[in-house]
């Protein structure tokens, strides 16, 4: 990722159409246009909604979604630590992965060290925290520990104080980027400090450096994880807040190509005008209304009353706005609404509707070829852009020019060094979705009868 994103954000402008260019570009000598007919008719891969691999995921849901969620433990994978190098088994994550590809669905992972009242670390101590065991056990690691953190339940908080801890969580994320930064099981990665790696410990006093690392540390870390993970990476809307992070007063930080996660998403005061209106106010700070260009932007919807997420797919709306609004606005990619499937409004084909009103949508505009070379015109209808590589491609040769970051309403020219000889063979190609996954395209080009 690092400053692609930026570099491609320029080349789209710079390539964008102007009609004049436009009418060279296709009617050049030898150029005959090409009608085209395509529709999208699924959610597309990488977007959409979201469930949990334990809920709906291989039901009658499983074809209209493209994404599951899970939560994962560095303790489950690291195994220990020889002659300064951490031991892994990564069977554990490897099983997660394949069982969500054998559903023709990616994964976005959030690895969480805090998460008050769990068990799936140690089913004896609720809130035990995911540090791997050689850390724990080591004399100068010293756990501090909640009895009931914000009303969540018991939660024991990772030692930041302890430089093995520091050292690790970075490292970890090295060896994870070098294992997995090409894998198309993975979509999207989610990363954090504090209570559900959301950027906040409510309910127990921040101790920067000790309970919640440092403002230094954080930078570090995330300078680092932007250094090696080409996986498109988002961080919670909390990191808003100047209490626990440096992020919005840095602007190296701000640099970065982080997208946004919001797991309170359209509650009844999530807007400015509704109330408190929070969460707005932490997109405006850290997302700056461009965030969305360059990091994918996603998060779970409600769940401060239990109608939220059975309630926000009403078409009508709920508290005041509907979902492709909502979704608009923030230029949404991807939302989990594990509960939505046990209301009235979260039917299959809502589920589909609403899944495919989110994240990108490629249009083909005009089609022209001279039998050995193919232009198009490309736009993008959604509400977000691809935040990775995906190209236009005639059987298996595809053009240079990545879709990656064009941007909704944009428009790209392309050329695919192959002649068009029937409509169906133009196709898009990505390296970085499932073998089974496809990404659709429209086009209604009727050419006007001679």
């Amino acid at each position: 990722m690092k400053n692609a994103m930026i570099v491609l954000a320029m080349a789209t402008i710079m390539i964008a159409c102007q009609p004049a260019e436009d009418e060279v570009f296709f009617t050049e000598e030898g150029f005959e246009e090409v009608a085209l007919q395509s529709d999208i008719t699924s959610v597309q891969p990488m977007t959409g909604l979201v469930l949990w691999p334990s809920y709906n995921s291989t039901g009658k849901y499983a074809p209209v979604i493209t994404l599951e969620f899970q939560y994962c433990l560095p303790c489950r994978v690291v195994t220990g630590k020889v002659d300064g190098v951490l031991q892994y088994d990564w069977s554990y994550l490897e099983d997660i992965l394949d069982k969500m590809a054998s559903r023709n669905h990616q994964a976005i992972l959030r690895f969480r060290y805090e998460y008050p009242s769990n068990k799936d670390v140690d089913s004896e101590v609720p809130g035990a925290t995911a540090v791997p065991q050689y850390i724990k056990d080591m004399p100068d690691y010293n756990e501090t520990f909640s009895k009931n953190a914000g009303g969540d339940g018991p939660t024991y908080y990772a030692d930041w104080t302890n430089a093995e801890l520091q050292w690790f969580t970075k490292q970890f994320y090295t060896d994870f980027a070098a294992r997995y930064n090409n894998d198309p099981r993975i979509a999207f990665i989610e990363l954090g400090f504090g209570h559900w790696s959301e950027y906040h410990i409510y309910g127990t006093p921040l101790k920067l450096g000790t309970n919640f690392p440092s403002k230094e540390y954080q930078k570090e870390f995330l300078l680092h994880v932007d250094n090696v993970l080409d996986i498109p990476w988002a961080i919670s809307i909390d990191a808003a807040d100047n209490g626990y992070t440096p992020i919005v007063a840095d602007k190296d930080l701000m640099a970065l190509n982080f997208g946004l996660f919001d797991d309170s998403f359209m509650h009844e005061h999530h807007e400015i005008k509704q109330g408190d209106g929070y969460n707005e106010r932490c997109w405006n700070s850290i997302g700056e209304d461009k965030r969305w260009q360059v990091g994918v932007c996603g998060g779970e919807v409600s769940y401060y009353t239990r109608n939220d997420q059975r309630n926000f797919l009403n078409p009508e709306g709920m508290y005041g706005w509907t979902w492709e609004a909502a979704s608009a606005k923030y230029h949404i990619t991807f939302m989990i609404s594990n509960d939505a499937p046990g209301g009235i409004y979260g039917t299959v084909d809502r589920f589909r509707e609403a899944g495919i009103a989110v994240g990108y949508s490629l249009r083909v505009l005009r089609c022209a070829t001279n039998g050995s070379e193919t232009r198009l015109s490309i736009t993008n209808d959604g509400v977000a852009p691809l935040y990775r590589d995906a190209y236009f491609a005639i059987g298996d040769i595809k053009s240079e020019v990545s879709l990656k970051g064009l941007l909704p309403q944009d428009t790209l020219r392309i050329s695919i060094p192959a002649g068009l000889s029937a409509p169906e063979e133009l196709n898009v190609v990505c390296p970085h979705i499932l073998p089974s996954q496809k990404i659709e395209f429209a086009a209604d080009i009727v050419l006007n009868s001679k």
